[in-house]
């Protein structure tokens, strides 16, 4: 993850990050044998809540991208997510503002994927416990177990899944064969425990039912 606060009241941040499904049971990864990584934190439980927009022909969903304001959490705010480049994809957050109006900037930067009205699309509530894994130069990567309620606005239909992230951190390896070396070794402990490979590309994507 590199995070870019660039003096316009934003930030830019690429997420090189994973998914897996679980089951409701499935015990956490025991985490030995990581390269690069020495100890995993405390349990840090956050409680998130996100509200996410489009236009009614959904433009933005269409284009690969997500519109959401969310709280709770360190990275509250606003936030549109690009298209997905590999296991990357662009963020930039906002802070959430006074109210729950879309601030000019965040419509600003949207208006190179639409320009039309955006109304509710789904709620996403999601029970996070998240965990560092650090070695000697900082954090490796951020792996969180989230037990998640969606809400398909439009549809009216609820749904609810358990699933983990494995998100690189800024001591993760710079290098294409280093980042793919620690995914291999975190994946085999993953999936000891009962992990599997995300069947949805995010957590939008099933809230819709996709």
């Amino acid at each position: 993850m590199t995070e870019t606060p660039d003096g316009s009241g934003h930030s830019r941040t690429v997420e090189v990050e994973r998914k897996y499904d679980v089951d409701v049971a499935t015990p956490l990864p025991q985490w030995q044998g990581l390269p690069g990584v020495d100890a995993v934190s405390d349990a840090e439980v956050r409680e998130l809540d996100a509200r996410y927009l489009d236009t009614a022909d959904a433009a933005l969903s269409r284009a690969g991208v997500a519109l959401r304001r969310r709280t709770g959490g360190p990275d509250a705010g606003w936030h549109i997510k690009g298209p997905r480049e590999g296991d990357g994809r662009l963020e930039i957050g906002w802070s959430l503002g006074e109210d729950e109006s879309v601030p000019d900037a965040v419509m600003e930067t949207l208006s190179r994927w639409t320009r039309d009205e955006l109304t509710p699309l789904a709620r996403i509530e999601n029970s996070r416990t998240a965990y560092l894994l650090t070695g000697p130069e900082g954090v490796v990567a951020e792996f969180v177990d989230d037990h998640v309620r969606a809400t398909d606005l439009r549809q009216g239909v609820r749904r609810e899944w358990r699933e983990w992230e494995l998100e690189l951190g800024p001591a993760a390896p710079a290098d294409e064969a280093g980042r793919e070396e620690l995914f291999a070794a975190a994946e085999r402990a993953i999936f000891a425990a009962g992990g599997r490979e995300a069947a949805s590309g995010s957590k939008l994507a099933r809230a819709l039912g996709f």
